[in-house]
């Protein structure tokens, strides 16, 4: 019997025995469309974990639940390649190491990224104190990192994967640059991991944030508003305390610290009304089951082309991408998490294409104004995506509008995956 692996596509605790397994030639199988609330509540399912949570291994023995037994599983099922160390001490060592991860990395950073998705609600004290809790398990592994290569011995153990994969995701959202800078040997540990091909199997391309990403409800950072406020209170003498009114930088809690520094309105906004009410075309395209026969026709009927552009886009897929559909619909998913600025203003398909281990990501994409967004250019993975804009003079170009939209069959001559949409 194969190993089956019953988890959500890009499940980041699933990871970990995927890269365990990717090191250790091992194939495990991974349901394509896996969905929490109703898979996970079958009665297969809970008498495998009773608790209903993700992920569970089946094995021809049983199952096993929980993502460190899993990847320890998986780990162990080959001594020759040394994921568990050359000798019993760095055995002992890499638990070590997983625990450290577990008990002082896992849940500070869980604190800091999960209020960013909003997951759980964000609080000021608790931000705090996982911020300093983080910044202090940073410092004992980069201490660690200064003469050694990797967490035990001279190669990658199961220590380094269980690490690296709970970081991964702070890294791509809060771990800013200036979070970052301290911990030199730390940041060339994790890079050297996540371009390895066993990370890129399971990770695909890996970008740290460029700036940190703020917390739902989080408020701006203290220093950079006070500048800008001294200053505003220095020209107009006349009226200082409009300015500094605390009232309203309550009411603005909600905002994101890059429009709240800026304090100006999205360019988009400020274009011409136009006759197409996106959100319209949205709930036409959710309720309607006829997409090509009722859908489009009334799309092209609403569309205002001096409001609104349309755009094909494809991905520049590095070596070892595109190679296991769960993977590549992965980058798809991670694509669209990271743009929430932009749903007011978009409307959009990002689809996986082909046959593995030759998988595309292509789409179409529906854009207020001529122009692609400040919010689309301004995601960190946008350099790897190649846009052209559609020709609406072009027959061809407005059927692959309607295919990338509609199809669930062929797309461009390639098989038709699955497609996620945003709106």
């Amino acid at each position: 019997m194969a190993l089956k692996l019953h988890t959500p596509q890009g499940a980041w605790r699933s990871n970990k025995a995927l890269v365990a397994a990717q090191f250790n030639g091992i194939h495990i199988e991974v349901p394509e469309n896996f969905q929490m609330g109703v898979d996970n509540k079958t009665p297969a399912f809970l008498k495998m974990n009773p608790l209903g949570k993700i992920p569970v291994l089946e094995t021809e023995n049983g199952a096993i639940f929980e993502s460190n037994a899993i990847a320890r599983y998986v780990a162990r099922m080959r001594a020759d390649t040394g994921l568990y160390g050359a000798t019993f001490f760095e055995a002992g060592q890499v638990e070590q190491w997983i625990d450290y991860t577990v008990s002082e990395v896992e849940t500070p950073a869980a604190a800091l990224v999960y209020p960013v998705f909003g997951w759980i609600p964000y609080d000021a004290n608790v931000a705090q104190q996982a911020t300093s809790d983080l910044k202090k398990a940073f410092a004992i592994i980069n201490d660690h990192l200064l003469t050694h290569t990797y967490l035990v011995g001279n190669q990658v153990t199961l220590a380094d994967i269980i690490l690296a994969c709970t970081l991964i995701l702070p890294f791509r959202t809060v771990v800013g640059p200036e979070f970052r800078k301290p911990y030199g040997n730390l940041v060339r540990w994790l890079d050297t991991l996540v371009h390895l091909p066993e990370f890129v199997a399971v990770w695909g391309r890996v970008d740290f944030a460029k700036v940190a990403q703020s917390a739902v409800g989080a408020p701006a950072p203290a220093a950079k508003p006070k500048k800008e406020a001294a200053k505003k209170e220095e020209k107009p003498k006349a009226e200082p305390k409009p300015k500094a009114e605390k009232p309203k930088a309550d009411d603005d809690m909600d905002e994101d610290d890059e429009p709240k520094a800026k304090r100006q309105a999205n360019p988009l906004d400020s274009l011409p009304p136009s006759t197409m009410v996106l959100d319209e075309w949205k709930k036409v395209y959710s309720n309607t089951r006829d997409l090509y026969g009722e859908a489009m026709p009334k799309f092209w009927s609403m569309l205002d082309t001096n409001g609104y552009s349309l755009w094909f886009c494809d991905y520049n897929k590095a070596q070892g991408e595109g190679e296991v559909l769960f993977m590549t619909l992965n980058l798809v998913s991670g694509f669209l998490q990271r743009l929430d600025k932009l749903r007011k203003y978009a409307f959009g398909s990002m689809g996986v294409y082909g046959v593995e281990p030759n998988l595309e990501i292509e789409g179409c994409w529906l854009f207020r104004g001529q122009e692609i967004p400040f919010e689309m250019k301004d995601h960190p993975s946008f350099e790897y995506y190649n846009f052209r804009r559609v020709d609406l003079n072009n027959a061809a170009d407005k059927k692959l509008v309607e295919d990338y939209w509609c199809s669930e069959e062929e797309v461009r001559g390639k098989k038709y995956r699955e497609t996620k949409i945003y709106k």
